[in-house]
């Protein structure tokens, strides 16, 4: 395993981190790992080497948060071995008003239920998981403040949204000499380049670490997936997203992908990683996993130095895509 700053902050995490997305209740999505399913996977990421988890209150209604602790807590001996993300801005559960967004009263509540889930004192990341148009920047960036100040976030990270959005959420917490945030997870990946516009010379710029999420694009890139099936797996059979996000001549890019996997005598998952890695910003991708190939995969990416001319083959193909996943 390797390890990084995460932007320009002193928080040091492993290169690749674990999704969490996939662990919860079987009974909700046939796709999702109970605890007891979801521990060999973890352990095996612990013995690579990975140090960041990345989790959710939103993801199954709690239960992720509740197996990603109960999980940590046997796997490592000591809190500070770890690092620990969550996110807040959808809701959790049926209500009506209050129950997501990032206003104060939403802000402070959901930091609160979701140390009760996690089973911790503090978390190491604190992600907002959408920007919230209908709450005033300096509400949001007071509230995060807060909860570093009260030692229950020891850093703030965003995720998802336009690059203007972030810069007037970072510009509200310089105004008040408050926590900025020192990373954003956003969509990016060998079919969805669109981050390069704006967002990821802006976090250059800022010095924002970026840990890229779905970075196998749903599974797309694995080279698992034709265009006659469209990827009709377990999980991507009850995946919309999957369906609404890629396109038929995406698979223009995956069979590029496929290509230089088989040149290289190694699995196109490996290629993909390997290229995300070495884009210029991103800290860590956030990888899901159901099966130990999933890890072995990402981990043996860390180790594989991509040419100029693969590198080249494998951006050809990409076709600009309309901006998705900031609603």
């Amino acid at each position: 395993m390797r390890y990084a700053r995460l932007g320009r902050s002193g928080l040091e995490v492993s290169r690749l981190g674990l999704g969490m997305m996939s662990f919860g209740d079987r009974r909700r999505r046939a796709w999702h790992l109970d605890l007891e399913q979801a521990e060999p996977l973890v352990r095996q990421a612990v013995e690579a080497g990975v140090t960041l988890f990345d989790t959710a209150d939103m993801y199954d209604g709690g239960a992720s948060e509740e197996v990603t602790g109960a999980l940590l807590a046997r796997l490592f001996p000591h809190r500070d071995d770890y690092v620990l993300a969550t996110k807040v801005y959808f809701p959790v559960r049926p209500g009506r008003a209050n129950l997501g967004g990032l206003s104060r009263k939403h802000v402070l509540s959901a930091i609160d239920d979701s140390l009760r889930r996690l089973g911790v004192d503090h978390v190491d990341l604190y992600q907002i998981h959408r920007f919230d148009p209908a709450t005033p920047v300096e509400e949001t960036m007071a509230a995060l403040d807060d909860v570093v100040r009260a030692g229950k976030a020891r850093y703030l990270g965003a995720s998802s949204m336009y690059a203007w959005q972030l810069a007037a959420l970072q510009h509200a917490a310089d105004r008040a000499g408050g926590a900025r945030f020192v990373s954003m997870q956003n969509h990016y990946n060998l079919l969805y380049r669109e981050e390069e516009r704006e967002m990821l010379p802006y976090c250059r710029a800022e010095g924002t670490g970026v840990l890229p999420y779905s970075p196998l694009a749903r599974g797309m890139l694995t080279g698992t997936r034709t265009r006659a099936d469209r990827g009709r797996t377990t999980r991507g059979g009850a995946d919309p997203l999957a369906d609404s996000t890629y396109r038929d001549d995406d698979f223009d890019v995956v069979d590029a992908v496929v290509r230089v996997a088989a040149e290289r005598g190694v699995p196109p998952a490996q290629v993909a990683l390997s290229w995300l890695l070495s884009r210029e910003a991103v800290t860590a991708p956030i990888v899901g996993v159901t099966r130990p190939a999933h890890l072995t995969d990402a981990v043996a990416a860390l180790d594989l130095q991509l040419g100029e001319e693969e590198v080249r083959r494998l951006q050809a193909p990409y076709r600009p895509h309309p901006v998705l996943g900031h609603d």
